[in-house]
């Protein structure tokens, strides 16, 4: 068996997390998340993985519809389009009126009730049919509860009526969920940037006001230690990969196991290292290099306050008070006395990297560099 084959079959899955956040949208857990699940974590650590190879199969284990959509997956498309289409191919399915055959003979259209018509077609739903309804008409089709998980929904609130799609969500799980039994609507909401994952709950404006934004679990060392197990069966037993080696190369490439797997198929196909582990440290250093070649050129693309802001917010520990007399003063001694500093300025900066999400602020109003990449390399530079 190669080392590639074994790679690939080779998937780390974390049923006792789906498990966790099935109870908790259940309500059964110490998590209540009945009032929607909001996941963030940075691009590329397993987040999607984890939803269609964990949370989904975990939920339809236990007897729920489970409807999934990527919002982007076409950036093109109106997130509230995606969303229709997503609950109205999973009515579809469970009608039963679309099978292999049925798309054979170019069958798009089903009548469900005999007076609703779904063209299967035409992106979103029929004039007059809200999601509301359509996640009725799902719940009562399936006879069971549903579980609507909308990734990268951040997505959602670059247009208005993706906006509406995201009231129209919550306006759903109230009417459905009125009973204060189990659930009959679920929402899990995930998001690449966190920053903009919280404006869907911060504002009391904002549809799911109240809610809480909750980090990803990392996959760690049980990752590394497994895949290293599963690499090293199809490895000569005089150079196999050492753990420790491939948890360093691990948290070096930002805890992404996709580059991870890069990285080690990469040197153990050509086998010509004699030394496999020290080749896999030197390969993930490059990686790490690039990664903070590319902070750098953001960092210095950015305002003079700007910068200061990062860099003193870097420095700290604990929570971060960006208009404190203590970070006032710090960033005033980063600063050329030509810049104006005020609460306004540090607003204006604050936001600016927001907006870059080089930095976000959770839902108890505190502050925190988005990539901790960030932090590392402000402190190996001497600027934090």
């Amino acid at each position: 068996m190669s080392v590639s084959a074994a790679s690939a079959r080779y998937t780390f899955r974390r049923p006792s997390l789906a498990v966790g956040f099935c109870e908790a949208l259940s309500g059964e857990g110490l998590l209540d998340a009945r009032s929607g699940l909001f996941l963030a974590a940075q691009r590329r650590v397993g987040k999607s993985t984890f939803l269609r190879e964990d949370l989904i199969p975990t939920a339809e284990a236990r007897g729920w519809a489970t409807v999934y959509v990527d919002l982007w997956s076409d950036r093109a498309s109106d997130p509230a389009e995606l969303i229709a289409d997503a609950i109205k191919q999973k009515i579809a399915e469970f009608h039963g009126l679309v099978s292999k055959a049925a798309k054979a003979i170019g069958l798009s259209k089903i009548t469900i009730a005999g007076s609703l018509s779904l063209d299967l077609t035409v992106p979103g739903l029929p004039a007059g049919v809200t999601l509301h309804q359509a996640l009725e008409l799902l719940h009562g089709i399936a006879k069971r509860p549903v579980m609507l998980v909308v990734d990268e929904a951040q997505h959602a609130l670059t247009t208005p009526s993706g906006l509406q799609a995201m009231y129209a969500l919550k306006a759903a799980r109230d009417a459905m969920n009125r009973s204060g039994d189990a659930p009959d609507l679920m929402l899990v909401f995930t998001g690449s940037s966190r920053d903009k994952l919280a404006h869907l709950v911060m504002s009391a404006k904002m549809p799911f006001y109240g809610s809480r934004v909750t980090p990803f679990p990392l996959l760690g060392r049980e990752f590394t230690d497994e895949y290293t197990t599963s690499v090293n069966r199809a490895l000569a037993a005089d150079n196999q990969l050492d753990p420790v080696a491939v948890f360093e190369a691990f948290e070096m490439v930002g805890n992404r196991p996709e580059l991870l797997r890069s990285l080690v198929a990469d040197i153990a196909l050509a086998q010509e290292s004699p030394n496999l582990s020290m080749r896999l440290r030197a390969d993930a250093y490059l990686v790490q290099d690039r990664v903070w070649q590319e902070v750098k050129s953001d960092f210095e693309s950015l305002t003079p306050l700007q910068q200061a802001v990062v860099r003193v917010m870097a420095s700290k520990e604990g929570q971060f008070s960006p208009f404190g007399e203590a970070s006032m003063s710090a960033y005033k001694a980063l600063l050329p006395d030509t810049v104006p500093l005020s609460t306004a300025t540090v607003q204006n900066a604050i936001d600016a990297l927001r907006e870059r999400d080089i930095i976000w602020k959770e839902s108890r109003g505190a502050y925190e560099i988005e990539d901790q990449a960030w932090v590392a390399w402000l402190r190996l530079s001497g600027r934090a």
